[in-house]
């Protein structure tokens, strides 16, 4: 497949009449709920319409709607799970203190966006950035956590809050 020359609308249409039921029935198979495989399938498309692509064949254009759409499996099953523990830690709070409808949708799209960044980290650096964020570890006890040094620490750190810092000022893979 080549992304030298995009897809133009007409084009995207055709693509749409040609796969769009074949992709939807896809994903109903791997989600198993057709609410969930019609919004991704929409949303393969319009990552289509946003970044324009060229298929070679009809092959071709499977294969890359089949990728994409197990990748936005992914998203969607990883942000799940990110709202599941949400509304777990959420359950042991009193109710006076639950926060908006609002708040809790930011929260756990920042959430989402640092599990995003967790997952392009290193293991190590990963690990590092949550040791010392969430479990407010000293770098000096996660450098015996990690059998690293306390400069090998360091440097997780900055290549954790670099990651932080792209994605804060809009940077995004």
């Amino acid at each position: 497949m080549s992304s030298s020359s995009p897809v133009f609308p007409s084009d995207i249409e055709s693509l749409y009449g040609a796969h769009h039921q074949w992709l939807q029935a896809w994903l109903r198979r791997r989600l198993g709920n057709a609410g969930d495989a019609a919004d991704l399938a929409q949303d393969a498309f319009v990552r289509l319409l946003v970044k324009p692509r060229a298929f070679d064949s009809a092959d071709g254009a499977r294969a890359y709607l089949r990728t994409m759409a197990g990748g936005l499996c992914v998203d969607l099953w990883r942000r799940r799970e990110v709202e599941r523990a949400w509304v777990e830690a959420l359950a042991a709070r009193p109710e006076a203190t639950q926060p908006s409808l609002e708040h809790s949708a930011i929260v756990i799209e920042t959430l989402c966006e640092v599990a995003r960044m967790l997952e392009r980290l290193p293991t190590k650096a990963a690990s590092a950035f949550v040791m010392a964020q969430v479990h407010d570890m000293r770098y000096r006890e996660i450098a015996e956590a990690l059998q690293v040094s306390e400069r090998m620490v360091k440097k997780y750190m900055a290549q954790a809050m670099l990651h932080c810092a792209l994605i804060e000022a809009g940077f995004r893979d």
